[in-house]
């Protein structure tokens, strides 16, 4: 298929060099806002200790071990509803996927408090009424204000937890996960005023209400505002729709998606970014997948490279030119803003889609004439995306490209830290962008680490859900 789209100096490219301290700025930032988090905490503890005058029995002890727990679990749904609301100011300098291991950390932990408090509320209250703990359980669900609302929030939450555990997770499409997952926030609200209605510390402090109220609502406001205003915003600005569906090889396309002051959107975003896209048609509008540009930022088009791994990246090659897109996003920290003011060698490793954000950064991350390797890791020649266009990025920058082709049961597995060693005898020197499906992922970065590269050079970014 002949494009309708020509060649442009990237953004990135314009922007030059990133002096940027983003590196930085996320090694002050992560500690600080795990701080907050456990300094949050212990207000809640606190706020659970100034309104109990004493624990004077085995009742009592198991009772306010049950309040403790459920303050905790009531705190940890905004927190956790926060990490993953898109702020710019933390997903572009912590990354996506850190802030989705402390989100999936988090929910953890907020289950295990939620399934504490439960069990010891019961066994504490039937203690003290002497009830049997069956009818112990009936009489809060039914008679308890609020309490058979967050009886549902409560089931709600626990089956979204057991869908979100890796081994259930595997089984299950991006666009089904994502849906369980909305779940999440009909719990919360189901399970919030239960708190209010029965928690002694409500009950006995205006203050403490107009606390949780605060912190409640101000979750809901950071969603609203960049999960669904914003983008409405940005879809209303520029108009994003399909331009062109290139194949590139068996089973991946390229979408070129053009707009309205594209050029604005392209100052916004960087070369290794990605965007959550939906698209208007049927079964891929409802979904925001997230997949990164495979192509520089550039005023005129953006790119995004798609593997048929599932219903909605099949779809895409059937999208039509003139389908409305709508965007979220930039997000991601993966980008060259990673090594701030640093110069010297880079390697970019990549294996199968993971050579769409790396394909960007080898055309745009700044680097000297030789400095600058691609290897890029393909069962068979056939799988090898964008062999021409690395090709001629790599003559036209003076880089190296190397590619580590062959099924493990005819090369063995090819990244090891000997074979990367043997390409590059100054590995030590270089720094790494890391990306490829999750397995080689792992082997890659242990190899790399053999090799004797800091950890903190080796630069990945996941985009597991």
């Amino acid at each position: 298929m002949t494009s309708t789209v020509g060649a442009h100096r990237s953004a990135d490219a314009r922007r030059g060099s990133p002096a940027s301290p983003r590196g930085d700025r996320a090694a002050l930032l992560a500690p600080a806002l795990l701080a907050a988090i456990g300094l949050g905490a212990l207000v809640v503890v606190f706020l659970w200790w100034s309104n109990t005058a004493s624990v004077v029995s085995p009742a009592a002890w198991i009772t306010n071990a049950g309040r403790l727990c459920g303050l905790l679990a009531g705190y940890a749904a905004p927190v956790l509803v926060v990490l993953m609301a898109r702020i710019p100011l933390l997903d572009r300098t912590l990354g996506s996927d850190r802030l989705a291991r402390w989100h999936a950390m988090g929910g953890r932990y907020m289950v295990g408090l939620v399934v504490a408090h439960v069990l010891l509320i019961i066994w504490g209250y039937a203690l003290t009424d002497h009830n049997g703990l069956v009818h112990q359980t009936a009489q809060l669900v039914f008679h308890y204000p609020d309490m058979l609302k967050a009886t549902i929030g409560t089931l709600l939450l626990l089956g979204v937890g057991a869908v979100s555990a890796r081994a259930a997770r595997r089984r299950l499409s991006y666009e089904t996960w994502y849906y369980l997952h909305l779940a999440t926030y009909v719990a919360i609200f189901l399970t919030f005023f239960h708190q209010l209605a029965n928690g002694a510390e409500f009950v006995l402090s205006t203050k403490a209400k107009v606390i949780w109220y605060g912190l409640y609502l101000g979750a809901a406001a950071l969603i609203l505002w960049f999960r669904f205003a914003v983008p409405t915003l940005l879809a209303f600005r520029h108009r994003l729709r399909v331009a062109e569906v290139r194949p590139e090889a068996p089973g991946v396309h390229s979408v070129f998606i053009t707009g309205r002051r594209l050029d604005e959107l392209a100052r916004a975003t960087r070369s290794g970014q990605f965007f959550r896209w939906r698209f208007a048609q049927r079964g891929l509008l409802l979904a925001g997948n997230p997949y990164s540009l495979s192509a520089p930022p550039n005023p005129d088009y953006l790119r995004i490279t798609v593997k048929d791994l599932g219903g909605h990246s099949a779809a895409l090659a059937r999208l039509r030119p003139g389908t409305r897109v709508f965007a979220e996003g930039p997000y991601g920290a993966f980008t060259a803003e990673r090594r701030p003011g640093r110069r010297g060698k880079v390697l970019l490793l990549a294996a199968g889609v993971g050579i769409t954000p790396l394909r960007a950064l080898f055309e745009s991350l700044p680097a000297r004439r030789g400095e600058l390797t691609l290897v890029y890791r393909a069962s068979r020649e056939d799988d090898l995306v964008f062999r021409a266009e690395l090709e001629s990025i790599a003559r036209a920058r003076g880089a190296r490209l190397h590619y580590l082709v062959g099924s493990r049961a005819e090369i063995g597995e090819p990244l090891q830290a000997r074979t990367l060693l043997g390409m590059l005898p100054d590995l030590r020197e270089h720094d790494v962008f890391l990306c490829g499906p999750e397995g080689m992922t792992r082997t890659a970065h242990e190899a790399l680490e053999t090799a004797g590269v800091p950890r903190g050079r080796i630069h990945h970014e996941s985009f597991e859900f």
